[in-house]
């Protein structure tokens, strides 16, 4: 087994956890539980094949990752608790899987003859957080790509460095391990720094009774 296709299968784990982990938190049945493990693996790589015109979505053609994705999924309702102490493994995992479909979005593009750089860094982007973003909208809050965290920007940055290599390099596997481990190395920094993007500072209410009294 291939090195990206075993971190693939780790990132399929991980990112199974996440979403059956938010469905027993919204206090879902096991359908729906299974059904957010599901769509938060293979979320993604649907819509970026969909994008890419594919005629059937690769996680659709082979059941692996579903399967992969339903058995995580009754491990997590099994070991509840487990889980939930030690949940700063699942985030590990988490950025290897981020790392993993972040390349394999990227590599995607180019078998399929797309070499703009905004659309191969768009494609790596929407495998690696495509999953999450509808396991959010599934379980009715704000994606977590948009609220905190350096996640989404890590596969950019990851994308750009795999469009670099490719470039000078002209070889797409060893373009692919570069993105994983660029895109790896900043999550787990980010982790480790608890490093947020910064938001705009909200006016409230007070504020603004201030400032017309000012006036």
């Amino acid at each position: 087994m291939e090195f990206l296709s075993l971190m693939e299968i780790i990132g399929t784990v991980a990112f199974a956890v996440s979403g059956a982990l938010v469905a027993i938190e919204k206090e879902l049945d096991y359908y729906g539980i299974a059904f957010l493990a599901i769509i938060t693996s293979v979320g993604g790589g649907i819509l970026r094949d969909i994008l890419i015109n594919l005629p059937l979505p690769l996680a659709l053609a082979n059941p692996l990752y579903v399967l992969i994705s339903i058995g995580t999924a009754a491990v997590v309702i099994l070991f509840y608790k487990k889980f939930v102490r030690h949940q700063h493994i699942v985030l590990f995992f988490d950025a290897i899987g981020l790392a993993a479909f972040t390349a394999i979005g990227a590599e995607a593009a180019l078998v399929h003859e797309v070499y703009t750089p905004f659309v191969v860094i768009t494609l790596a982007v929407l495998t690696g957080t495509g999953g999450g973003i509808l396991r959010d909208v599934f379980a009715k809050r704000i994606p977590f790509v948009f609220r905190k965290e350096v996640y989404a920007v890590a596969c950019i940055i990851g994308a750009a460095a795999f469009m670099g290599a490719y470039y000078y390099l002209n070889q797409v596997r060893l373009a692919m391990y570069i993105c994983f481990g660029v895109t790896l190395a900043v999550r787990l920094i980010a982790i480790k720094m608890n490093w947020h993007l910064a938001k705009v500072k909200r006016i409230e209410e007070s504020d603004d009774e201030e400032q017309k009294d000012g006036n």
